[in-house]
């Protein structure tokens, strides 16, 4: 029995040898001293920080203490409002991670930093109340859905499935509210006591119970006091910090800004449970009638020519736009009034008008615009049902001379009869802050 005893254990010496010869060396971990860094006010603006990296060979991540974050060796960090801001770099190799921080101190308040205009549109800006409230937009058709991630050549839209309107009325989801503040770039989630959430997340939260309406009505306070960062470039990017995220839970809590304007929030996001899933969440100002794609805005007939009747227009990505007084006058263009509007730092900026009557483009098949660009390029043109922002139809058109007023049209013969009320306008697709357009006669030809 002692010789069986003493042949088992060698044999098992013998595999715990093995197996530590087979496992793999992840390298030396990073120390403190990797993680070290100086700083310093740029010479254009003491609340413009550049921060330097001791080790520039490690992957390099920065918190700025105010919401805002940054990755790389070298970094800018914005400070528009003086304080106290514990700044953090944590460095990364295969062999683990190290940090270190160190406090800043922001002397005076910069307001002009805060001239963002996806900050405006997201808090209400320095002059309004200071923060904005978003909620569902629940009498909506389409405020909630799923499709494929990544997102199919149709682009970001539900096309698996799109919520009607109050189709999760009693789970929780309705009556949550979504404070974004501009100072501190601070973030509250109010929940009401409730949350709704993916069936993927059920197991996270105690006391979660399957809801008649599918998925997981759970428990769960108040987020106050977290922070949003938007990240900007070809995609952007809207995080909050901590615990808090944004409408029906899947188990992350940032979010790809498909369209932001004064009173449209549309996101998509991933499930962290279902990596083939992206989601969508439509949210409007609490201020906002919640009334099934907004009826009581105005709506307007073609053509539209700015002369007797100034049309409200919504800008998204950034542009903003007025009518004003013909700056451009001559060439096949000399009417008293024209738009213009001034390219977002969004390559899909533009605006949109709603329609009183769908098109239907059995006879007169194409829309025409006049339009003065300041360079040559694409401009889109998309048809969208207010109602469901799933169903739309898009079609693109060069502008091939800048500088001067010329007519461009498109041929929408085969987009479905009485589906469209909305037309948005894409000037400058595909540019970031292309720069200032005019634009005068819209009409269905």
């Amino acid at each position: 029995m002692k010789t069986i005893k003493m042949l088992f254990l060698g044999v098992m010496a013998a595999f715990a040898i093995a197996g530590c010869e087979d496992e793999p060396s992840l390298g030396t971990p990073p120390t403190t001293a990797d993680a070290e860094f100086t700083y310093a006010p740029t010479a254009a603006n003491p609340n413009v920080i550049e921060f330097d990296a001791k080790n520039k060979n490690l992957i390099a991540k920065w918190d700025f203490g105010n919401g805002t974050s940054a990755e790389g060796p070298t970094v800018l960090g914005t400070f528009p409002l003086k304080g106290t801001y514990q700044v953090t770099l944590t460095v990364f190799n295969s062999g683990g991670s190290a940090s270190t921080t160190q406090t800043i101190t922001i002397a005076q308040d910069d307001a002009s930093l805060l001239n963002n205009a996806l900050y405006t549109l997201l808090t209400g800006g320095s002059a309004g109340k200071g923060y904005k409230t978003w909620v569902i937009d629940s009498t909506r058709d389409g405020h909630m859905g799923v499709g494929p991630n990544p997102s199919g050549t149709a682009g970001d839209y539900p096309e698996w499935w799109a919520a009607k309107k109050n189709d999760k009325s009693n789970t929780g989801l309705y009556n949550d509210q979504f404070v974004f503040h501009l100072k501190g770039f601070a973030f509250d989630q109010m929940t009401k006591g409730d949350i709704y959430i993916n069936s993927g997340q059920a197991g996270n939260f105690p006391g979660a119970t399957l809801n008649p309406k599918t998925d997981y009505t759970a428990p769960f306070g108040n987020q106050m006091g977290q922070n949003w960062t938007l990240t900007m470039g070809k995609d952007t990017t809207l995080t909050v910090s901590g615990k808090s995220f944004i409408g029906y839970y899947t188990g992350v809590n940032t979010y790809k800004v498909v369209r932001m304007s004064e009173n449209e929030l549309f996101l998509r996001y991933t499930d962290a449970a279902n990596s083939q899933l992206a989601w969508y969440i439509r949210l409007v100002p609490d201020t906002y009638p919640v009334d099934n794609g907004g009826s009581n805005d105005p709506t307007y007939t073609l053509p539209i020519d700015f002369e007797s009747v100034e049309p409200k227009f919504t800008v998204f990505g950034g542009s903003s736009y007025s009518i004003i007084s013909n700056p451009k006058s001559g060439g096949i263009n000399t009417s008293a009034k024209v738009l213009e509007t001034i390219h977002g730092n969004e390559i899909w900026a533009g605006l949109f008008v709603d329609v009183t009557n769908k098109f239907d483009f059995s006879s007169s098949k194409s829309l025409s615009v006049k339009v003065y660009a300041p360079a040559t390029g694409t401009m889109r043109i998309k048809l969208e049902n207010r109602d469901n922002s799933s169903e739309f139809v898009e079609k693109d058109v060069d502008i091939t001379v800048a500088n001067q007023w010329v007519e461009v049209s498109i041929d929408f013969s085969d987009a479905a009869a009485g589906k469209y009320n909305r037309m948005a306008m894409f000037p400058g697709w595909g540019v970031a802050n292309a720069g200032t357009f005019y634009l005068d006669d819209i009409k269905q030809k």
